[in-house]
């Protein structure tokens, strides 16, 4: 296998050429007479100074190979001619939250990079909304510092949920996220939970049992060994029967909303960095276990695909069209690929499609993620916990794997699902998930691109 390429994959033009808004435009644009220049970074050239940009903004396009074929590559997009990144506006607060949001400012911002607002849909399920999470979680716990309780009133919470938003937004975060992310009242109350003061909480719990297993959590062997979060589940069953009722089973809302409080308070006992690593790498496990796509009709690829395949042209057509519209949904990681690759296979062999198609068709994990420009190049997200971030002169940016050729597995009824603890399964940097975000309207999606974005696709197409 080729070695792994890493790329940064930035802002408006990307999710525009991806999403295929600009396809024809972009590829015009890069095959144009405008001068072919390799990307320059900040602190590259002499002085360290933003190198100068063609108008548009864009850095200048790479030299493409000889051959024709196009290395992976994303155009990076500088917010100079942009609108500004962050809203300088002062947030509207209620001044009824009790949070302290001073001892968390950096882990807001990185929030609000996390989930900009034209990339939040495309990265809600890998980045955006575990960080906002493990923000609201950490917020409540370093403020049970001064309030002993690790959990807000709903009265109260309702203001502070809604100064979370303002803050974030402020800082250029989508004004989505409660419904992106699915954030309700039961994500900062108590919800069901018998226990929710720091004092009631030490009074049960072996404190220093906890915080040995969650203090320093292995990012390797977490999501197999589950050494910490055996322990967060042993601490939630414990204060959820402290009110004398019966054990509630794993997953019920009452150990769900204990859950919560016993990660609020080892929020408590960790500095923000360390709790949001602890909380991303917990949720990683979560999210690489799933596929967060939705999978439309397979109908037509099992017509043409079925049985004693008559024309393979025409099935790799089928297949092809169909794989197309998953790759509009979002961005994802390879072990999410992986669950997905598994679930379509298990999906058309039940359809009677018993030829490996993804072999015959070359279809590849890539092919599963969002794809990247008019070189189609799927984007794979690493498989620990990333961020995206925020840089004056490159602007919003994640890391983005665009060289990963793995064949997509064809399920095969004598060999169990892949797993990510399986040792055989070869994949490079194992990644995670959260919970699916299959209800994005795209359609509204691009028109708030191009209406955020108008000044630059202007300039865009005048260039190509």
């Amino acid at each position: 296998m080729a070695p792994t390429g890493r790329l940064l994959a930035v802002a408006a033009l990307s999710v525009l050429c991806l999403q295929g808004l600009l396809r024809d435009s972009c590829a015009a644009f890069a095959q144009s007479h405008l001068p072919l220049h390799r990307v320059v970074h900040a602190g590259e050239n002499d002085g360290g100074l933003m190198p100068e940009l063609p108008p548009s903004g864009l850095m200048p396009m790479p030299e493409l190979s000889p051959s024709g074929s196009p290395k992976p590559f994303v155009p990076f997009l500088a917010p100079a001619p942009l609108a500004p990144f962050f809203n300088n506006s002062t947030p509207k607060l209620s001044g009824k939250c009790t949070l302290n949001f001073t001892a968390v400012d950096k882990l807001m911002t990185t929030t609000a990079v996390d989930c900009f607002t034209s990339f939040a849909p495309y990265l809600a399920n890998v980045i955006c909304c575990p960080q906002l999470q493990a923000t609201l979680t950490i917020l409540i716990g370093q403020s049970s510092k001064q309030t002993g309780s690790l959990a807000l009133d709903p009265t109260v919470a309702n203001y502070c949920l809604s100064d979370v938003q303002e803050l974030l937004q402020s800082q250029g975060a989508s004004d989505t996220l409660h419904s992106l992310c699915s954030v309700h009242l039961s994500n900062v109350t108590e919800g069901s939970c018998p226990v929710s003061t720091v004092d009631a909480f030490e009074s049960v719990i072996d404190s220093s049992k906890i915080l040995e297993a969650c203090q320093k959590i292995d990012p390797v062997n977490e999501c197999c060994s589950q050494t910490c979060q055996s322990a967060i589940n042993e601490a939630a069953q414990k204060i959820s029967s402290k009110d004398g009722g019966s054990t509630s089973y794993s997953g019920s809302p009452k150990i769900d909303s204990c859950r919560n409080v016993v990660l609020r308070w080892l929020s408590s006992r960790l500095d923000p960095p360390s709790a949001k690593q602890m909380l991303r790498q917990i949720s990683n496990c979560n999210v690489n276990g799933v596929c967060p796509l939705s999978f439309p009709d397979t109908s037509k690829v099992a017509k043409e695909c079925g049985g004693t395949i008559k024309n393979s042209t025409t099935c790799c057509k089928a297949m092809l069209s169909y794989v197309a519209h998953l790759q509009k949904q979002s961005f994802i990681t390879n072990l999410q690929a992986l669950n997905c690759a598994s679930f379509l296979g298990a999906k058309l062999q039940k359809m009677n499609v018993s030829t490996n198609v993804y072999s015959s068709c070359q279809i590849t994990l890539k092919d599963f993620s969002l794809q990247v420009g008019s070189q189609e190049s799927g984007c794979l997200l690493p498989s620990m916990p990333s961020d995206a971030s925020f840089d004056r002169m490159s602007g919003i940016s994640f890391t983005c794997d665009l060289n990963d050729n793995i064949a997509a597995p064809w399920p095969s009824s004598m060999q169990a699902p892949s797993s990510s603890c399986n040792k055989s399964v070869n994949i490079p940097e194992r990644p995670a998930a959260t919970s699916a975000q299959n209800g994005v309207n795209h359609k509204n999606l691009k028109l708030r691109l191009l209406a955020s974005l108008v000044s630059f696709v202007l300039v865009l197409l005048v260039q190509a």
